[in-house]
Order: C-alpha cells, then sequence, then structure tokens
C-alpha cells in the first residue's frame, strides 16, 4: 500500500506534510506508513477516503482498478478553469482553521 500511497501523492502534488495535516494523523505516522514500517489502520484508510473523495477505495487498499472512482476525471487538481481561454490562474491561496495559510503558484 505505500507505493500507491506514494503515487496518490505524486499524482496529487502534495508533500507528506500536508498530506498528514489534512488527514488528522501526525508527520511520523505518514512517514512510516510510505517507508513501509507501519500498515494503515481502518481509522487512517477511513481518514483518507474521507478527505480524498475522489480516491478508490479499492486501488488504496487492494490495488485493483484505478486511482480514481470516476473514470472520466484522472485528478480534481487536474480540472481545468475553461471559462475564459485569456485567463490564467496567477495563486490560489488555501485557509487553514488554526489561521495559517498555504500559497500555491
Amino acid at each position: 500500500m505505500e507505493q500507491r500511497l506514494l503515487a496518490f501523492l505524486k499524482a496529487e502534488n502534495i508533500s507528506q506534510s500536508d498530506f498528514a495535516d489534512s488527514i488528522g494523523i501526525s508527520r511520523a505516522a505518514v512517514s512510516h506508513l510510505l517507508s513501509g514500517r507501519n500498515k494503515p489502520g481502518f481509522d487512517v484508510i477511513s481518514r483518507i477516503i474521507h478527505e480524498y473523495p475522489a480516491l478508490s477505495a479499492e486501488w488504496l487498499i487492494a490495488g485493483t482498478g484505478k486511482m480514481y472512482r470516476d473514470d472520466t476525471t484522472e485528478s480534481p487538481a487536474a480540472e481545468q478553469v475553461t471559462s475564459s481561454p485569456t485567463k490564467q490562474i496567477s495563486k490560489i491561496l488555501v485557509f487553514y482553521s488554526d489561521g495559517t495559510f498555504t500559497e500555491l503558484k
């Protein structure tokens, strides 16, 4: 499962620390999962599926099927704005409940 988690993080362009924060577990726990030292329990898998609903639980757990549940969408991050071809997104600000934010360019 660690290889699938790594592939998902790469596909979504999510750092290990951002992933840990998003599912509410420690960064060390994510490091242990990704290294294969620990296997995720039901609680961790449930948190992942809840936070990333487009991710296929079947793919994550068993490695079967496609990474994303909807075959028409490869990744929620890959969706493009098509309302105006002359406008481009220059940055996105993500605000967290603890008052911090991340700027994506």
